[in-house]
């Protein structure tokens, strides 16, 4: 892979470095195409106890479970129906899995939309931040405690993956322009109002694995950058001529482009390569030795510190934290 040639990274293949996953309950939003069913097929080869994907189209996630079954018939994987866009959904989403499981070991922050057109979501933020971030941070929360509890027991290894994007770089000046969340902010340009988004994915990791490890949880939590991949994300960009262009132009030459199997390479190894021990974040070599580090953002594969600077703002990730546990309140019961 070109990607990782260029930007360093670690070797990884699914069918080789991907560990049994016995006992392990995964939940995987956006996990009916793209990047997300390819994380959800290779785990089902693993022997988990129950794979659950998340997505609005039930057509889609009938397809996606009939493939799945079709590769790994003894695979237990079920769809939850959730729209990130709007906090009902998503309150209903996990109730309905908490009323199933007790038990969460991966949550994977997956689903997401790339240069939407301007409009709100249901409860009126910014489309692209309400669905990539504000839905994913209300999500987790309410999954928090059963993550939580999980990593209490002895033998787990309790991890939650936010795909974030390279792209992050395109927010604005500021990083997150707060006075406009509640608007469509229609003045920015569509891939400013993604790279917000995005920034958001990753300061919110971040500042989750701060706060979880000041507890003393277990739980460890990552950013990752997928790669550049040609999935169904890219439908928005497909409609605007200057980007649609510079996409085919990616797609003739190959070389940046991954297909969805590749893409999901990078959450695959977020999720189950070993952790890094306090020793190894001390160590010079930290930054390459192939182990997850708590809070840090990845690009393929395993590879860190490709993060813009805004990224390393502890005051902005407090602050987007405490504004967005704010705006979700009222659905946190």
């Amino acid at each position: 892979m070109l990607y990782g040639m260029l930007f360093g990274g670690v070797s990884f293949t699914q069918e080789k470095d991907i560990p049994d996953q016995s006992e392990k309950v995964i939940f995987i939003t956006g996990g009916t195409r793209g990047i997300g069913y390819q994380t959800a097929l290779p785990l089902a080869k693993k022997n988990p106890a129950h794979i659950y994907i998340s997505a609005r189209s039930q057509t889609t996630a009938d397809k996606a479970l009939a493939n799945i079954k079709s590769e790994v018939p003894s695979a237990k994987v079920s769809f939850l129906p959730c729209d990130l866009a709007d906090f009902e959904s998503v309150q209903a989403c996990a109730r309905e899995f908490l009323n199933r499981e007790k038990r969460l070991d991966l949550l994977f922050l997956n689903a997401g939309i790339m240069v939407a057109p301007a409009g709100k979501t249901k409860q009126g933020y910014e489309i692209q931040f309400g669905t990539n971030h504000i839905g994913h941070f209300l999500l987790t929360k309410l999954l928090l405690p059963t993550l939580e509890q999980t990593a209490s027991r002895p033998g787990t290894d309790v991890r939650i993956v936010s795909v974030s994007s390279i792209a992050h770089y395109f927010a604005p000046g500021p990083g997150i322009v707060f006075s406009e969340l509640k608007t469509e902010m229609s003045s920015w340009l569509s891939m400013r109002r993604y790279g917000q988004s995005k920034l958001a994915n990753i300061l919110f990791a971040k500042q989750l694995a701060k706060q979880l490890n000041d507890k003393d949880s277990k739980i460890l939590a990552v950013s990752i950058h997928p790669g550049v991949v040609d999935t169904g994300l890219y439908e928005y960009v497909e409609k605007k001529p200057v980007l649609s262009v510079a996409l085919n132009i990616a797609r003739m030459m190959m070389i940046f482009l991954m297909n969805a199997k590749e893409g999901a390479n990078s959450q695959l190894w977020a999720a189950t390569a070993p952790r890094a021990t306090e020793k190894d974040t001390k160590s010079c070599c930290s930054k390459s030795n192939g182990k997850v580090v708590n809070g840090e953002f990845y690009t393929p594969i395993g590879s860190p510190g490709q993060a813009g600077k805004l990224t390393y703002n502890d005051g902005l990730a407090k602050k987007l934290w405490e504004w967005t546990e704010e705006e979700v309140k009222d659905y946190i019961v």
